[in-house]
């Protein structure tokens, strides 16, 4: 559990990372997002979601990472 919180943390500090050093820049790639048709976006998230689990079993399963 202390392992998951502290993984939680860091995903918000990196989220959080362009917001502030951009805010600007931001709210201009959010509206383009919200332009995307649902498609494009569902097609993006599984890739992201595909990405994240292959990058979680890599580092546990695999000796890649020492």
């Amino acid at each position: 559990m202390k392992l998951f919180v502290t993984v939680l943390g860091l995903i918000f500090v990196l989220e959080a990372i362009p917001y502030v050093l951009f805010p600007e820049g931001m709210q201009r790639w959010l509206a383009r997002i919200g332009q995307m048709p649902a498609g494009a976006l569902r097609a993006t998230g599984l890739f992201a979601l595909a990405l994240g689990l292959l990058l979680c079993y890599l580092t546990q399963r695999t000796g890649l990472f020492p």
